[in-house]
């Protein structure tokens, strides 16, 4: 009898002190992020759909590019005149989460998908994953004034919003929650956030495919070779060159940003000269493949032969782009240097040209972004549990060899990449040379 009395007191306590307080934790979040889902869902939406006409019109009017220093100079001016307190874009988002200052204006959004559809229309080289994050990130935020959240609580809230824009503008939920979560503090995961991350990406998801019926592009690796000792070898050396190829698209974006403001302090007029150079170049070689996502030449890189430069001149089209001033993400730019520089790697790699274009496509992200776990899953959700050993292993090499830098320059090393660089813990890739 005792012992039955002693069981009944332990569940009423475990009731008590765990259950309630989890299911009221869990039903806060489910309400916060679902509806954060929808609305960065639908955004993503809009954006992406937008973003797919003003890719279509520009390849169907290629004078267009011609306009890219005027394109330029409007984004410039605009953001000069309404966006100064938003021009830092993804930097922001991190900053906001390890010093919360103040509510993040819901204005980012509007901002950054006019200057990203701009960006594309005329032709600069800029991706969407930067897009979808900011706004998805500046949606989320406006809660914090909504639900009177404290400064806990609007950590997860911009996690959120980062795994939303991010699943449902690539169509890859668990990378897109998982990427929330990695990409805030390197070597860290904060853990209280992991379920409003999953269903903030899984609903905003299912909301631009499933409501929107936006589709994504299907890249395919048709064979998978078993996995032996000598595969596994032949990765290392192609992990590796993902990771450098990674760190040089991050230092040369950093490179043009940080010329064109030393040289040209009025803002609106650096895209202007920006917008010169990419639009001369384009004219000059003769082709669009270098602008816009690329997602054609992706799409070739895992089949075709393509020639063993493409990887370096979107590097140098991009990193122009976004360093002069336009606006877009760098993701996806990413995903094409990584698919063509596997692709030429299949000249001296013994492994299928579509496997190394997939571990590249993956690898390079995971290099420029330090987040090897949600890099590993997109490769997993994209290409197939099967490619799930060789692009594991290219995104943690990729890792490690693009060393302490990365595109955002404002992520804090949670904890550095081994112990020979315990120096570096605690401060933040943009001060480290």
């Amino acid at each position: 009898m005792l012992k039955r009395i002693s069981e009944l007191l332990k569940l009423q306590l475990f009731i008590k002190l765990e259950f309630l307080p989890n299911l009221k934790f869990t039903s806060k979040w489910l309400l916060i992020a679902t509806i954060v889902g929808l609305l960065a869902g639908s955004a993503s939406a809009f954006f992406l759909i937008s973003l797919r006409w003003a890719t279509e019109y520009r390849e169907a009017n290629i004078w267009l590019i011609a306009l890219l220093p005027v394109g330029g100079f409007i984004i410039g001016w605009v953001y000069h005149r309404y966006g100064e307190a938003v021009v830092k874009g993804n930097n922001q988002l991190l900053e906001e989460f390890y010093n919360p200052l103040k509510v993040i204006p819901l204005r980012m959004a509007p901002l950054v998908l006019f200057g990203t559809i701009a960006t594309h229309l005329f032709g600069g080289s800029a991706g969407r994953e930067g897009t979808a994050v900011q706004m998805g990130g500046a949606i989320a935020d406006q809660f914090t004034k909504w639900f009177k959240l404290d400064h806990s609580d609007r950590k997860s809230l911009i996690t959120i919003g980062v795994a939303a824009g991010f699943a449902s503008v690539f169509g890859t939920p668990l990378a897109g929650a998982v990427f929330a979560l990695e990409w805030l503090v390197i070597g860290r995961i904060r853990y209280e956030s992991i379920l409003p991350a999953f269903i903030g990406a899984y609903v905003a998801h299912w909301t631009c495919s499933g409501i929107f019926t936006v589709h994504h592009t299907a890249y395919v690796i048709p064979f998978i070779p078993d996995i032996t000792i000598v595969n596994m070898l032949w990765i290392v050396p192609a992990g590796i060159c993902f990771g450098l190829a990674g760190r040089i698209f991050a230092k040369a974006t950093h490179l043009w940003s940080q010329f064109f403001r030393r040289f040209i302090h009025y803002p609106p007029l650096r895209p202007v000269l920006g917008g010169l150079a990419v639009a001369g170049m384009v004219f000059l070689i003769g082709t669009t493949k270098y602008i816009g996502l690329g997602i054609p030449t992706i799409v070739d890189a895992f089949s075709e032969d393509l020639p063993w430069y493409d990887f370096l001149a979107k590097i140098g089209f991009t990193s122009l782009t976004l360093g002069a001033g336009f606006k877009g993400g760098e993701v996806t730019p990413l995903f094409y240097t990584g698919a063509t520089l596997g692709n030429a790697l299949s000249g001296i790699i013994p492994l299928p040209v579509a496997l190394l274009a997939g571990m590249g496509f993956v690898g390079v992200f995971s290099g420029a972004t330090n987040t090897p776990l949600a890099c590993t899953l997109m490769g997993i959700e994209l290409f197939g549990a099967e490619s799930g050993v060789y692009v594991g292993l290219a995104c943690v090499l990729a890792y490690i060899f693009s060393g302490h830098a990365g595109i955002y320059n404002s992520q804090i090393i949670g904890s550095p990449k081994h112990r020979s660089f315990q120096s570096f813990k605690g401060k933040d890739l943009g001060s480290i040379k």
